[in-house]
């Protein structure tokens, strides 16, 4: 099948300039990449190898270094300065990586004969540069610069986003190659659906984990077998309450509820990084009794020690991968078996191969299902089937406990019967009938200001500049979800762009109305910016 791949590939490629590699789970992308690699390195050309997180890079540097030994160079943030800065001088040289493995900024470096530029799990949300500008997609920076130097893409991953599989398969811009089974037809993990609201209301859960998955894992850790854990909250506790009035602190700088860290004894904004001391009592009504409520990491990672004393547990997420050896550290640790149980965020979802884990348990996938954001839906799905495709890659099948609210969910049935097809059709109908992508083009536009009468005033104005150029296509402005960051107020207009309007067009329109508001002496110091395709 991966043979077949390769062929299919290479004749694609003769018409088509970026290519679709769909390839579910543990189907052996990887290899088809490194034959890929071998054979555009053996015609003198370079390699640009894109993963969308440093945790990915670790495990990729290992497998590929054992190939390209000393052709292959490693580019990314947890690199000092002048370990890049050297890398980058040297890509200058004559003794140039032919083969570059790097997360988004590596698109930058210097190249001199790009031939491949493959992008791993391309729907990842990482590619997307948010802040500080410039806020790019590596994945379509990627194209562009395959483009000038007329190099081929690979797009590779077992859940495409909307975007590009509609590209692959009803545009037809891009070729496409599936693969549809695990190799060594390994099967795909079993996918079990725990009811968590049915379980409470009969009083059955009394932990965070269901009784099937303390079950699964109890089994796991009797043979021998790992387990990992996926809750995309880090911290002890969502939310901090008084119990008597319902007080929740507050980021003073923020609007949004402060989250508990027990690790560092602190409540922590995860929006500007604040830290702030665990109140005593309510400052409301002077009630000592705050509770936590809701499952963090931390609180996970306690929880599952109560439960589990004899099992090596470890936890990884933006707290405890704050360098570059840390990460090293828990993946090389989970991979040779001294760790039995791995809790994690997002991370542990992106293509991370491990031999030995036979259960994974997704804690809240209502978490994922809520997010106010038309691709709520399709996010959830990939992470979930990413983080289900972590079980059973080798020899035995793995299996995965869903634990949700809402069980009847259409996207619940999707992953569990691992239908893409079912979700992309699905998608594709509420994305027309709206008017989003791959439909038309968003264009998110964010207004600024320590005056929230300033910043709503400003926004007005703008809205009354744009909307004579784009009529209905223009939304708002509204107060988003998180209406106030770092002490700025914000507001935000949304531009739903048809594709036959001209791209330079729209950008003087946006540049003219831009200038003209920042003119008025009233709105100098509102600070406005555009983020186009935004997330």
């Amino acid at each position: 099948a991966q043979q077949e791949a390769c062929d299919e590939l290479r004749r694609l490629w003769q018409n088509k300039d970026v290519c679709l590699l769909h390839g579910v789970t543990s189907s052996g992308k990887t290899e088809i990449y490194i034959r890929l690699i071998e054979e555009t390195i053996a015609r003198g050309l370079q390699v640009l190898y894109l993963v969308p997180e440093i945790a990915l890079t670790t495990q990729i540097t290992d497998r590929l270094g054992r190939v390209f030994g000393e052709h292959m160079g490693v580019y990314h943030s947890k690199f000092p300065d002048a370990w890049r800065a050297e890398l980058w001088q040297r890509q200058l040289t004559d003794r140039a990586f032919p083969l570059i493995l790097g997360v988004r900024s590596s698109l930058f470096l210097p190249f001199r004969r790009l031939g491949l530029v493959i992008v791993d799990e391309e729907h990842e949300t990482s590619y997307k540069q948010q802040d500080p500008a410039p806020r790019y997609n590596a994945r379509d920076t990627a194209m562009v610069l395959a483009r000038e130097y007329g190099a081929k893409v690979l797009l590779g991953t077992a859940t495409p986003s909307v975007e590009t599989y509609y590209n692959a398969t009803v545009a037809g811009k891009y070729g496409i190659v599936s693969l549809t089974a695990r190799y060594g037809d390994v099967q795909l993990p079993e996918i079990v659906v725990e009811d968590v609201k049915e379980l409470r209301r009969k009083k059955l859960m009394k932990t965070p984990l269901s009784p099937r998955l303390i079950e699964e894992v109890r089994q796991a850790l009797a043979d021998g077998e790992q387990t990992i854990l996926f809750q995309n909250r880090r911290g002890y506790a969502p939310v901090l309450e008084c119990r008597t009035c319902g007080w929740t602190p507050r980021c003073t700088a923020c609007d949004v509820s402060l989250t508990f860290h027990q690790h560092s004894g602190k409540l922590v904004c995860h929006y500007c990084g604040a830290h702030y001391d665990v109140p005593r009592q309510c400052p409301n009504c002077e009630d000592t009794d705050l509770r936590d409520i809701g499952y963090g990491t931390e609180k996970i990672e306690a929880e599952v020690k109560t439960l589990f004393p004899q099992a090596r547990v470890t936890r990884m997420d933006l707290d405890t991968t704050r360098s570059r050896a840390a990460y090293e550290r828990i993946i090389n640790d989970f991979e040779r078996g001294d760790t039995d149980l791995l809790i994690g965020t997002q991370m542990v979802t992106k293509g991370l191969d491990f031999d030995r884990v036979r259960v994974v348990g997704i804690l809240s996938a209502d978490q994922m299902l809520s997010q106010p954001n038309f691709r709520a839906y399709e996010r959830a799905y990939h992470m979930m089937a990413q983080v289900a495709g972590r079980a059973g890659r080798r020899g035995r099948r793995g299996i995965v406990v869903l634990q949700t609210r809402q069980p009847d969910l259409s996207v619940i049935h999707q992953v569990t019967e691992n239908n893409y097809a079912a979700l992309f059709g699905q998608q594709l109908v509420e994305r027309e009938m709206f008017r989003y992508p791959p439909f038309r083009r968003i264009t998110d536009i964010y207004l600024r200001h320590r005056n929230e009468q300033v910043c709503a005033q400003a926004a007005d104005y703008l809205a009354a500049l744009l909307r004579p150029h784009f009529g209905e296509d223009l939304l708002g402005p509204d107060k988003p979800a998180v209406g106030r960051v770092q002490m700025l107020h914000i507001r935000k207009l949304l531009l739903k762009l048809r594709p036959e309007l001209p791209v330079s067009g729209v950008r003087r329109t946006l540049a003219t109305a831009r200038d003209l508001l920042l003119a008025q002496p009233e709105y100098k110091g509102v600070r406005l910016h555009f983020d186009v395709d935004p997330l």
